[in-house]
């Protein structure tokens, strides 16, 4: 059995973007970057180039844009929804009450859902760890960062469907 808490779950158009952007981000992205610095850095003074300084913050960005998507695609299952039998794992969309207001969300990655509207609670969340593993019926709670207890109950689990 797959350990659900490290699979992030993609559809096919979801890993085909992320694939395409990491191989931009990692080729013409990097040599774009590179000439920016170059660029700013012949303008003189590093220690008040506002351009250098600027690029290298994008650089820097960029480069932990791409150690994340390298991450998730390591991590992903692409195209294979989650079976539907109510039981809450990535790949998910939830409806549930949560501190008493209802809610429906997906449960996984923020790329998958990406134009769907839908709010995305990773695997790793207060939320997402309470309730992964649970079906439809059950309640719990968490704790949330500010120490609040968020009561919890699951409605409905069914796999997203893109």
């Amino acid at each position: 059995m797959t350990d659900t808490a490290a699979v992030i779950w993609l559809t096919q158009e979801a890993h085909d973007r992320l694939t395409a952007e990491l191989a931009h981000l990692s080729g013409p992205g990097r040599s774009e970057i590179a000439e920016k610095i170059d660029s700013a850095r012949s303008e003189g003074d590093l220690k008040e180039n506002g351009g250098y300084h600027a690029a290298r913050e994008e650089q820097a960005k960029q480069e932990a844009r791409i150690r994340q998507l390298e991450d998730m695609l390591r991590k992903a299952v692409v195209g294979e929804a989650p079976p539907d039998d109510g039981v809450v794992e990535s790949g998910m969309v939830v409806t549930a009450t949560v501190a008493g207001d209802k809610m429906t969300f997906l449960v996984g990655s923020r790329e998958v859902a990406e134009g769907t509207g839908l709010d995305v609670y990773s695997v790793n969340s207060p939320l997402g760890a309470a309730i992964v593993g649970r079906s439809r019926g059950e309640a719990t709670s968490y704790t949330a960062p500010n120490g609040s207890v968020i009561e919890v109950e699951i409605h409905e689990a069914k796999p997203f469907q893109a």
